[in-house]
């Protein structure tokens, strides 16, 4: 446990034992050599970072609208100080971006949202005290556009029993609504309450959680959209971190983004092309994370966001019977820019166009699928940015590490398969053959017993039908006592293996790691609103392991 907490647990190690962990993600951290050819530089490389902060701070950017529109949009989402001080910085050529991205999950969605914006936060501390002359300033992209409402409609929590226990807000809507459009313009309606109820039944009740639900409640309450909660509660839990939020779904966004669309749509398929011609190139050694489409824009129409499918007279937006003339389109991409989204493939492109970002703090997965995206950069002549791994971490809790210690498991054990855990454990509480133990003691009394037998028949036969019944009493209280000994063992078993449960739902839930399952709230609530600046204390981002921290 020592190991773990002091080293971190190495990415190959948890690739061999779970699979989570992608081959090319693994060399990334550790073999960069190996992939360096479809990044754009090493972010362990100081060479590297001192030429990418020139060539980003010399880029011709319209700094001046940019810094007018998020500054509309976080004073919106009713941000300190500290961030409208980032934004104005944004002004000066010497300043560039570290920017993170989330969908904007319920609650903020599983932990790793909250690991990837320390991590930028603390990522920006250090390259300010690293480079004196230069401004960062931290970025978060809200990805609210996408519109699977299923992957930001629940959360997933710890209940009293420590049991994992799923949360979901359901929308009011009619069964054939299938398409709800960018789910962060999704406006909570009065079910929310009912979801809170079920969220105060599931917490275990601490000092903290009046106010902690206070909190969530302020965020997420009816009339609030996805992307207003999420920046809320983020901003309330980060308070005066300078984080600034930027919502690309905004009119005057897709003004600045509309050459870009445009370019796609004039060139289409030659950025598809350029990305399969990388993801070949890739699949030599690895597994391409994404697949480009012919057009890799949305359009969204009476509601929904829809992929837009190039044909002979025009498009087509998939899943519907719509077409749309391309001069209809070549049209709206100049007069309503604000129809169009950009897929998976695009986004990334959009959010450098836009920003002199430097580095984007990136997960395992994102990680992998900018190895397919660096053509795409050279094409609109936009550097790379440095792809930075965001921290990684389980939080251990006291209890859990103690149960841990004492049947001397690893995290790595559990992290390989929870059964073969719980067989061990099972097999040790077990190691006492009370059949044997007691089959044994009891013949040995009865056998005692017998010796004495000729000696009474000497001495006085009638002491013979006396030690019968001592014989008889005997076999009782043995085979009494072996019954409790049995149920006392049953116990000890069911509570061993009912607390390897516990840790394996806290550490491992639902066999995935915790950081990709558990909300925040679980960890609010048990140790209150400091938590996030004791976690942001304790999360090590150059370490490029999977921290343990204990807890």
């Amino acid at each position: 446990m020592g190991y773990e907490q002091t080293n971190g647990i190495d990415y190959r190690e948890l690739h061999s034992v779970s699979g989570t962990f992608s081959s090319l993600f693994v060399d990334y951290i550790g073999e960069f050599g190996n992939v360096q050819q479809f990044y754009g530089g090493n972010f362990r490389d100081e060479s590297h970072w001192k030429s990418l902060l020139k060539r980003v701070t010399q880029r011709s950017l319209d700094r001046s609208s940019i810094v007018q529109i998020l500054g509309d949009q976080n004073r919106n989402f009713h941000c300190g100080v500290r961030t409208l001080a980032n934004i104005d910085l944004l002004l000066n050529d010497n300043t560039v971006a570290i920017v993170t991205g989330q969908q904007v999950g319920l609650f903020t969605g599983p932990l790793y949202t909250i690991l990837k914006t320390l991590t930028t936060l603390k990522l920006v501390e250090t390259l300010t005290q690293r480079y004196p002359d230069y401004n960062f300033v931290p970025v978060f992209w809200l990805e609210g556009e996408d519109h699977d409402f299923e992957e930001v409609n629940s959360i997933k929590t710890l209940s009293a029993s420590n049991d994992v226990q799923e949360l979901r807000y359901e929308l009011k809507r009619s069964s054939d609504e299938q398409n709800l459009g960018a789910v962060g313009k999704i406006e909570f309606d009065d079910t929310i309450e009912s979801l809170f109820g079920k969220l105060d039944e599931s917490l275990i009740q601490t000092e903290f959680k009046p106010k902690v639900l206070e909190l969530f409640r302020t965020a997420y309450q009816k009339g609030m959209t996805f992307n207003r909660a999420f920046a809320h509660l983020m901003n309330v839990l980060l308070e005066n971190s300078g984080l600034v939020f930027l919502d690309p779904n905004d009119k005057e966004v897709k003004r600045l983004l509309a050459p870009l669309f445009a370019q796609e749509l004039a060139e289409t398929p030659r950025f598809c092309k350029m990305v399969i011609d990388q993801s070949a190139e890739l699949e030599r050694q690895y597994h391409a994370q994404v697949k480009p489409k012919s057009l890799n824009l949305f359009f969204f129409h009476h509601g929904g966001r829809y992929l837009l499918e190039p044909r002979l007279d025009g498009y087509s937006l998939k899943g519907t019977r719509q077409h749309l003339t391309k001069e209809f389109v070549e049209q709206a991409v100049k007069t309503s820019p604000e129809l169009f989204s950009s897929n998976v493939v695009l986004r990334p492109i959009c959010q450098d166009w836009l920003l002199p970002t430097l580095a984007y703090v990136a997960g395992p997965a994102e990680t992998a699928y900018f190895a397919q995206l660096k053509p795409l950069y050279d094409a609109v002549n936009i550097p790379v940015p440095i792809i930075y791994p965001r921290a990684s971490a389980t939080i251990l809790e006291e209890k859990a590490g103690k149960v841990l210690e004492r049947f001397s498991i690893s995290l790595v054990d559990l992290f390989r398969d929870v059964e073969i855990v719980k067989q061990k454990v099972a097999g040790e509480v077990a190691e006492l053959n009370l059949d044997e133990v007691f089959g044994g003691t009891l013949l040995s009394i009865q056998e005692a017993l017998e010796r004495i037998a000729p000696v009474l028949q000497t001495i006085d036969p009638t002491l013979l039908g006396a030690l019968e019944n001592v014989s008889r009493k005997t076999t009782v209280n043995i085979e009494g006592l072996k019954e409790r000994a049995v149920a006392a063992q049953k116990r000890q078993h069911e509570v061993s293996l009912r607390q390897i449960e516990k840790v394996a739902n806290l550490v491992f839930p639902q066999s995935n790691f915790q950081e990709r399952e558990l909300n925040v709230v679980y960890f609010l609530n048990k140790y209150g609103l400091e938590f996030l600046r004791w976690l942001y204390g304790e999360l090590k981002i150059d370490l490029f392991k999977h921290q343990v921290i204990r807890l």
